[in-house]
């Protein structure tokens, strides 16, 4: 399994081309509110940017937190969103420790999945996936669930 990674954020100059494709390619939005990575300033224009992203946790205090299982621990880290099930009742949210989901009163909930889409649009290679082992059958399956 893979999980995006931020190791280049110096680069950065927050032209949020990554949360644009994760908005539209992943979230079917257009919108970078909508996406599951999101980029801010550190601080100020001269400080720099970083990027807000699920950090793959192994447990993930999101899905332990969900009620009703729309959020499931994903092999290697991270979480599954099986949003038709989800109540949009905010646990997920409140048990993040890292605050990467992000919760639209009028929409799902947005977090990053891990599925690398954004990371060809970023023009400065701050973004890459990293692979945390676990490449088997029942891992391919699942990456390819995450994906749809």
């Amino acid at each position: 399994m893979k999980i995006l990674t931020t190791p280049r954020m110096e680069r950065c100059i927050g032209c949020h081309s990554c949360s644009l494709a994760c908005a539209r390619l992943v979230h079917q939005m257009l919108s970078w509110d909508m996406a599951g990575i999101r980029i801010a300033s550190s601080g100020g224009l001269s400080t720099g940017f970083e990027a807000r992203t699920c950090l793959a946790c192994n447990p993930a205090p999101c899905a332990a937190a969900c009620p009703t299982g729309a959020y499931s621990q994903r092999r290697g880290g991270g979480v599954i969103v099986r949003k038709n099930i989800c109540i949009r009742c905010g646990e997920c949210a409140r048990a993040c420790p890292v605050d990467a989901i992000y919760l639209d009163p009028a929409s799902d909930p947005f977090v990053c999945l891990h599925c690398g889409k954004c990371v060809p649009y970023c023009p400065h290679d701050c973004l890459e996936m990293k692979d945390v082992g676990g490449g088997g059958p029942a891992a391919k399956a699942e990456a390819a669930e995450v994906a749809s």
